[in-house]
């Protein structure tokens, strides 16, 4: 479609393109955008918007693909991605810089809900972590205290268990949120 001069093809020529296009990119677009944390719609989305860009550069003759055609498809889709990500986030911090939370009011985290989570784990998951975390042991001391063959399985098993607790949060579809009292 590089070659394609959309403004000289019929309209049956440019809906066969765009057809085209869209089975040869949209798959990947769409990756991206859920890689990045967008849904489906916003992948679809992001990917006509990027086709109207395409578009409107072949048209005006503003556009020499050095790439293939996907490549420069996902590149711009990835400048749209960016840019929508960017403007969430400075919508967002716009939203929260009216909100007025008094130290009375600041949210915290429940303890005894994260304790829960953590029971889940193990005994001794609950053990290396309230080590390494809380009593801010080094994991040398970790090692020896646990009676770990060397650091790096001390590290190992560290990693293992936060997994466990991650696991548990995915798996329940957990958020921030649910941890606040």
């Amino acid at each position: 479609m590089a070659d394609r001069n959309f403004f000289s093809s019929t309209a049956a020529e440019r809906e066969l393109a765009f057809i085209a296009l869209y089975k040869k990119a949209f798959p990947a677009v769409a990756k991206y955008v859920n890689k990045m944390g967008g849904s489906f719609e916003e992948a679809k989305d992001i990917f006509q918007d990027t086709l109207v860009i395409y578009y409107e550069k072949t048209v005006n003759a503003a556009v020499t693909l050095h790439t293939n055609e996907q490549a420069y498809l996902m590149g711009i889709a990835k400048n749209l991605w960016a840019k929508r990500f960017r403007e969430n986030v400075q919508h967002t911090l716009l939203d929260t810089r009216h909100l007025e939370i008094t130290a009375d009011e600041e949210l915290q985290p429940s303890a005894a809900r994260l304790l829960h989570y953590l029971e889940n784990a193990g005994q001794k998951c609950m053990e290396i972590l309230k080590a390494f975390y809380y009593d801010n042991l080094p994991v040398n001391k970790i090692t020896e205290l646990f009676g770990y063959s060397g650091v790096r399985s001390a590290t190992v098993q560290k990693y293992k268990c936060m997994e466990k607790v991650r696991e548990t949060i995915k798996e329940k579809s957990l958020t921030y949120a649910d941890f606040i009292e």
